[in-house]
């Protein structure tokens, strides 16, 4: 057993969602959102490298040695997934294991509001999954494919990076392909992923212009396509996809978007009310003519105020959903005021003291 699982499993023993190795700190955990030092000593150098070194491929090692990033899935000895990222800072090396729950989590025990399994129910467009690292994004993504593969008869084939939950094929045939691993690019993948008779393409992250075009061709061909970014509104995600591609592609990307688009499904953690555990708190755009209008008209920062009213089509505002939860008391309100944009609004459910001045400043900035 490689010695660096004997960190892992104490991790994964007290719950927590990552943890971090680095050079010059002791090994910490980050546990419902805060990050925690071990009582271990500082990490050397060539002790980390040591840790790593049993866990890496010769390919990784030789990657690694010319200074470049990894990212992979590792199965420790004790059972456990991670995904990895292994880099370099100014004082030496660090690495991040994310923990991976084995079973993949229903739709129903994650707590996403109920418009999301109507969504998972559409034959062709775009679904944006979006938030900030770590906002449990895969999870979310994870509990859709795996609902669509309980329920229909689909061809689904995911690109990932790396492969994060592990599925098995139920009703649906499940194709899950690792960038680096199975291809080159997240947009070949979606490039080849046409060709497969695809019912459903995963897109693990839109990051570049070339993915994002290849996902939105998808889109409109007649496949139900699911992607990431890392914005946290759904307005942003609009702004977002329409900057990232050329100039001279604006109109027809406006275009896409107003009649592709299903839905932005824009999330964060925040600690329940009891401070034991993280819930999912979403933010939900579903397209409409009235905001499909704004995007092609250039007015998305009105894109909250349909969303605000727009609760008969399922959609919320994040603020929304933050005051849902800590009117049904699920929610922390120390927490969940930093997710707030209209800070104000939560002045009456804070009551850590130190919030309150921050919240008095917002309101005056916004009067």
């Amino acid at each position: 057993m490689a010695r660096i699982d004997a960190f892992l499993k104490l991790g994964t023993q007290q719950g927590c969602s990552d943890i971090h190795l680095a050079v010059g700190v002791p090994p910490m955990l980050r546990s419902n959102g805060d990050l925690l030092p071990i009582k271990f000593r500082d990490l050397r150098d060539t002790e980390l490298e040591s840790y790593l070194s049993e866990i890496l491929s010769k390919n990784q090692t030789e990657l690694f040695a010319k200074g470049q990033d990894l990212d992979f899935s590792y199965v420790s000895g004790e059972g456990g997934r991670f995904r990895v990222n292994v880099f370099r800072k100014e004082t030496g090396i660090g690495a991040t294991f994310r923990a991976i729950p084995a079973d993949i989590p229903s739709i129903d025990r994650i707590g996403v509001p109920p418009i999301v399994k109507k969504l998972c129910d559409q034959h062709q467009g775009m679904i944006l999954v979006t938030g900030a690292t770590g906002t449990g994004k895969s999870t979310t993504l994870a509990a859709m494919i795996d609902y669509l593969n309980v329920t229909r008869r689909l061809n689904i084939v995911s690109l990932e990076d790396p492969i994060e939950f592990v599925h098995r094929s139920k009703m649906s045939q499940l194709i899950q392909r690792e960038l680096n691993t199975h291809l080159p690019s997240f947009a070949e993948g979606v490039r080849a992923a046409m060709r497969e008779d695809p019912d459903v393409i995963l897109v693990g992250e839109l990051r570049d212009a070339e993915t994002i075009s290849m996902a939105m061709t998808a889109a409109e061909t007649g496949h139900l396509v699911f992607g990431t970014l890392h914005t946290t509104s759904a307005a942003k995600t609009i702004d977002r996809v329409i900057d990232a591609l050329p100039i001279e592609e604006r109109e027809q990307t406006k275009s896409f978007l107003s009649q592709s688009l299903i839905a932005v499904i824009t999330q964060v953690l925040v600690k329940t009310a009891d401070g034991r555990s993280r819930r999912a708190v979403c933010e939900v755009m579903t397209m409409s003519k009235a905001i499909a209008k704004l995007i092609q008209t250039d007015q998305t920062h009105q894109i909250p105020n349909q969303i605000q009213t727009g609760r008969d089509a399922g959609m919320q505002l994040l603020d929304q959903a933050l005051l849902a939860g800590l009117a049904a008391k699920e929610l922390d309100a120390d927490d969940a005021v930093a997710y707030a944009s209209d800070k104000k609004l939560f002045a009456r459910y804070v009551t850590e003291p130190s919030v309150l001045p921050k919240l008095d400043a917002a309101a005056a900035a916004g009067s």
